[in-house]
C-alpha cells in the first residue's frame, strides 16, 4: 500500500494499542511502526534498477524480518522510553503488530510481498485491491485528524479509532468478495470458449475495487479485458495483445532481461516505444486501458537504455488523466 496508507493506519492501531498509556506519542510511534518495513527503499540508492524491483518487499516484508526486528524494537523501546508505563511484552505486541499489519496488507495489491524471504522468493499477491484506494484509507485518515485535535482524555479516541479500522477492514473482504466473484466469471468465460486450462489474473483497477482489468495468457500473448461489479451484460470483451518475443536481441542486457521476465511472473510482453525496445510487465495494468485507446501499459522497462527508467514503477500509472478520461472511467465502471 501507499505511505499514507500506512501512516494512518498505524497511527489508529497505534491508538487502539497504546493510547491510553502512550497518550497522543502512540500515533506518532504507530506511523513510524507501520513503515518501517519499506525501510527497504534505500536499496534504490545503489541496486540496478531491476534488483531494486525484486529487493522491494522482499526481506523486510517477510516473517523472518518480523521476528527479528520486532523483539530488538520491543527492547529497544524499554530503554528509551523509561517513564512510560509500558511493559516489553506490551512494546513487542505493539511492534509486531504493526510490522505484521504492514506485510499483511501489501500482498493484497499487484506487486506482491516477499512473507518467505529468503527462503523462497515467490511473491504473496491476492490482487484484491488497488495500492492506493480512498475508500480504504479514508477512514482512518479522518479519524487520525481527529485524534491529533482530541484531547489525549476524550473517552472518544478509542472507539472511533476502532470504527475506522472495522470500516477498512470492511472494505477489504468486499474486495476479496469482489475478487472471487470476477475469476468465477472469468473461469466461466473461458471455459464456453474452450480455454479452460488457460493462466489468468484479476485486478482492480486505480482507486477502487469496482472495475477489474483482466489479462489471460495465451500461446503467442495474451487477452486483456475489463469487467465492472455493476457490469449487466453477459461474457467479457477482451482485446489481444502479442508477446513479440522476436524483438528481443544481442544488445540487450541478459541480467536486466532475467530480472524481470522473475519480476513479471510470465506476464509480459516486448514492445516498441518512441524506436526503443520496452519491456512491459502486464500485471501493472494498461494506461486508460478501459478506453477504446490504451496508452500501453502502465510498466515498461527501456531494454537498450537501462538509465532511462526512473520512476517506473509511478511513471504510468498518472499518465493519460484528464477530466474526459476520467469521465470515461467513471462511465465504464456504471456500464
Amino acid at each position: 500500500m501507499d505511505t499514507i496508507t500506512h501512516v494512518v493506519l498505524g497511527a489508529c492501531i497505534g491508538e487502539v494499542i497504546a493510547g491510553r498509556q502512550l497518550g497522543k506519542k502512540a500515533l506518532l510511534l504507530g506511523a513510524l511502526a507501520q513503515n518501517i518495513p519499506d525501510i527497504d527503499f534505500l536499496a534504490s540508492f545503489w541496486m540496478p534498477t531491476t534488483q531494486d524491483l525484486l529487493a522491494h518487499r522482499g526481506i523486510t516484508h517477510s516473517f523472518l524480518f518480523l521476528f527479528i526486528t520486532s523483539p530488538l524494537l520491543a527492547w529497544l523501546s524499554v530503554k528509551v522510553f523509561t517513564r512510560d508505563q509500558f511493559s516489553t511484552r506490551q512494546w513487542l505486541l505493539f511492534w509486531s503488530l504493526q510490522v505484521f499489519i504492514h506485510i499483511f496488507i501489501d500482498a493484497f495489491n499487484v506487486y506482491g510481498t516477499g512473507w518467505f524471504e529468503p527462503f523462497s522468493h515467490y511473491r504473496v499477491s491476492f490482487n484484491t485491491m488497488y495500492v492506493a484506494d480512498p475508500l480504504f484509507s479514508i477512514w482512518p485518515a479522518i479519524v487520525m485528524i481527529a485524534l491529533i485535535i482530541l484531547s489525549k482524555t476524550s473517552s472518544k479516541r478509542l472507539p472511533w479509532s476502532k470504527v475506522a479500522l472495522a470500516l477498512s477492514a470492511v472494505y477489504l473482504i468486499t474486495g476479496i468478495i469482489f475478487k472471487l466473484n470476477i475469476n468465477k466469471q472469468v473461469t466461466e468465460s473461458l471455459a464456453r470458449s474452450g480455454k479452460s486450462e488457460k493462466r489468468f489474473f484479476a485486478t482492480p483497477t486505480p482507486l477502487n475495487n469496482l472495475l477489474w482489468y483482466i489479462v489471460v495468457q495465451n500461446d503467442s500473448g495474451f487477452d486483456i479485458g475489463y469487467r465492472s461489479i455493476l457490469d449487466h451484460k453477459p461474457g467479457i470483451d477482451y482485446h489481444f495483445t502479442a508477446s513479440n518475443p522476436n524483438l528481443i536481441d544481442s544488445t540487450i542486457n541478459k541480467t536486466d532481461l532475467s530480472d524481470l521476465q522473475q519480476f513479471s511472473d510470465g506476464f509480459y510482453t516486448i514492445g516498441k516505444r518512441n524506436d526503443s525496445v520496452v519491456f512491459n510487465v502486464l500485471r501493472f495494468g494498461e494506461i486508460q486501458g478501459w478506453t477504446s485507446h490504451p496508452g500501453g501499459f502502465v510498466f515498461y522497462y527501456y531494454l537498450q537504455y537501462p538509465a532511462n527508467n526512473k520512476l517506473i514503477v509511478q511513471r504510468g500509472r498518472v499518465a493519460g488523466w484528464n477530466k474526459m478520461n476520467l469521465t470515461l472511467f467513471i462511465n465504464r465502471i456504471l456500464e
